[in-house]
């Protein structure tokens, strides 16, 4: 084993701490005490114990103190203890007066000790501290469990391994202390804040006793990792599933993009009769506007009614609450929430624009940015990248550069990369790409991925090879396996007709052997039920059925002008060839299923994890106008609403 005091004393011995112990001269030794004056002492500690647990102030604590020493207990390892300890509880610091204190004992117990060291972890002494405890050690006692505690809680504070690791060496070679149960705990926790995930298992599947807080902490700590797998078998484990653990669960999907996950777990748990609280109900808010299921959304509302939970009232909640409606094309919805919110703070303000944004409605986005500066709430950062976005998603240029001058010089908003990446993109969006280079290059800060990658985007758009080259050159770099800014790349060069260097990206594209992340969308069944559509993927078992609306779609389209653009097409292959697979592009299929499904009237909701393409883009107008239907596509960059043969973006994404 290894030896703490061998591998710290060395650099922590510069510590500016001195603790000294009186002398003790010959004749002087501890007179012995009959029995009956014993127990009259142990009662006058008990009593002064009870007087320092009811201490507020430094004051009265020091009231106590002269009262100990008056009542010559200032001996007493006991009383100085508790003295010590309240002194931490009043967040007095542990220099000069702890010390002070702890200096007059002549024979300091280990809980002496362990006052002193826990008073130094929570000042944030850490080196002080473990000085101590090599003191301690040097007078030949041996710590208590609280002595390690302290100390492996204060290095899993600041992240201190290699220190932790030392003292758990302690903890087994003083023998017993690697089966405590709060140590054991602590011990879980130092590893799994280190990063040290398998140690802390380990140690974890060592314990003779687990509670649920270490069934959580290590749960958890897999979520982090994206080792959802092994949350989830950890949790099967678990003998008993409380609120907590049930929400460490929840939460762990959709922080790894899993919301079917999540929301199944949820749905368990309010079978299961645990209670929900805020942040699991903020967990399942966020799964739901992750995967755009508007059936899910109207669910979790009604449970969070049922729990009492007050949309109105709570801030947070109504916050997240505005963000799922929007995100699931339900922005009616998510305005009822905000316009009936008790009182609006920074967070629903900014929920709601930036769901307005997202939608195309940039007029509306500004005037609730407006109405929000004329109250005493002030914008803040995704403020104005809400307003920002509006504006980009309209191309109101004027409007954009007003708002991204003022954010600073008025409301003291210093703009971050994502604010530069809406300048970008307004305008790239709107064919000044020049201007857009010119932002790029005038950052205060290194131009991320995104930044690039929107003025990449622009350039396919206005097929300027040239600015397209520049972008591409430094996204290669930062992002040399993403598959997407190569396609881009070749999409400009065949844009510009330039069909030898397209063939080079593509050649290039296969020597790296990167591949492209498949297109797929999402589409609300019956019963909340969500389906998925592959591209060119003809599996579901509606398939025929689909394929039949397709076809008779695409027979009516064309009796009104209709023709696809070829041109969405990038591969190398006939025109008959690309019409097929226009055909079966996944927002068609998830389309055509809706169709199948879907009451009479009601609106189409649709969630596409890439951009649509223009020819599904065309396609969608044509079959808002013959069906009579509203078409809502969440792609990955914003709201498109169909609806009586034009879109809400205006051809303007």
């Amino acid at each position: 084993m290894v030896s703490l005091c061998k591998k710290i004393i060395t650099p922590i011995a510069r510590a500016s701490i001195s603790i000294s112990k009186p002398t003790i001269f010959p004749g002087h030794e501890v007179p012995f005490v009959p029995f009956s004056q014993l127990q009259k002492i142990k009662q006058l500690e008990s009593q002064i114990i009870s007087t320092l647990h009811d201490c507020t102030s430094l004051s009265q604590i020091k009231q106590t103190h002269a009262y100990i020493i008056r009542r010559c207990l200032h001996q007493s390892s006991y009383v100085i203890a508790k003295l010590v300890r309240m002194l931490s509880k009043t967040s007095v610091s542990m220099l000069p007066y702890g010390v002070s204190i702890f200096s007059q004992v002549r024979h300091p117990n280990a809980f002496l000790y362990t006052a002193l060291i826990r008073g130094y972890t929570i000042d944030g002494m850490l080196e002080e501290s473990v000085f101590v405890y090599n003191s301690m050690r040097r007078d030949g006692l041996t710590p208590v469990s609280f002595t390690f505690t302290a100390l492996l809680s204060a290095s899993a504070s600041e992240k201190k391994v290699d220190l932790g690791r030392q003292l758990h060496c302690e903890c087994v070679k003083l023998g017993g202390f690697e089966v405590d149960y709060f140590v054991d705990n602590v011990l879980i926790n130092l590893y799994l804040k280190c990063g040290w995930l398998s140690s802390g298992r380990k140690v974890f599947d060592e314990s003779p006793e687990r509670d649920l807080i270490s069934w959580t902490s290590l749960i958890d700590a897999y979520a982090k990792a994206g080792r959802m797998d092994s949350a989830s078998e950890m949790f099967d484990r678990a003998p008993a599933k409380d609120m907590v653990l049930w929400t460490a669960m929840v939460t762990g999907f959709v922080q790894n993009a899993k919301p079917r996950e999540a929301l199944e777990y949820f749905e368990k748990m309010q079978i299961s009769g645990v209670q929900t609280d805020e942040i699991t109900l903020v967990g399942v808010i966020n799964a739901c506007a992750q995967l755009g299921a508007a059936k899910y959304a109207n669910w979790v509302r009604d449970i969070a009614e049922k729990s009492s939970f007050s949309v109105a009232k709570d801030s947070h909640l109504g916050s997240a609450m505005i963000d799922m409606y929007s995100k699931c094309g339900c922005l009616e919805e998510a305005y009822e929430i905000f316009k009936n919110m008790h009182k609006k703070d920074v967070y629903s303000y900014s929920s709601m624009i930036i769901g307005l944004a997202y939608h195309g409605r940039a007029t509306s986005a500004i005037e609730l940015f407006k109405e929000m500066t004329k109250t005493d709430v002030g914008p803040n950062a995704v403020t104005f990248l809400g307003v920002l976005t509006a504006c980009s998603h309209a191309g109101l240029i004027e409007e954009g550069k007003k708002f991204f001058e003022i954010m600073e010089s008025t409301y003291g908003v210093t703009p971050c990369a994502d604010h530069y990446n809406c300048m970008v993109d307004l305008f790239g969006r709107t064919g000044r790409l020049d201007e857009a280079l010119d932002v790029i290059t005038s950052m205060p800060m290194e131009p991320t991925a995104g930044i690039w990658g929107a003025l990449l985007g622009s350039c396919r758009t206005f097929a300027n090879p040239d600015i397209a080259e520049i972008a591409a050159r430094h996204l290669f770099e930062l992002e040399p396996v993403n598959i997407g800014n190569y396609i881009l790349l070749a999409d400009v060069y065949v844009k510009a007709e330039r069909w030898e260097d397209s063939l080079k990206v593509r050649k290039l594209i296969s020597e790296k052997g990167l591949r492209k992340t498949p297109a797929f969308s999402c589409v609300e069944g019956e019963k909340g039920v969500i389906h998925e559509f592959y591209a060119g993927n003809m599996t579901h078992p509606r398939s025929m059925e689909i394929n039949e609306v397709l076809e008779n779609l695409i027979e009516r389209l064309k009796l009104n002008g209709y023709e696809p653009d070829l041109s969405s097409v990038l591969y190398d292959v006939n025109e008959e060839e690309k019409r097929r697979i226009l055909m079966k592009h996944s927002e068609k299929l998830a389309l055509a299923y809706a169709l199948l499904i879907a009451e009479d009237g009601s609106a189409i909701r649709i969630v596409k994890n890439l951009r649509i393409c223009v020819d599904c883009h065309l396609f969608m107008c044509g079959v808002s106008e013959i069906s009579g239907r509203k078409i809502i596509v969440r792609d990955n960059m914003r709201f498109h609403h169909f609806e009586d043969g034009s879109c809400s973006c205006c051809n303007f994404w």
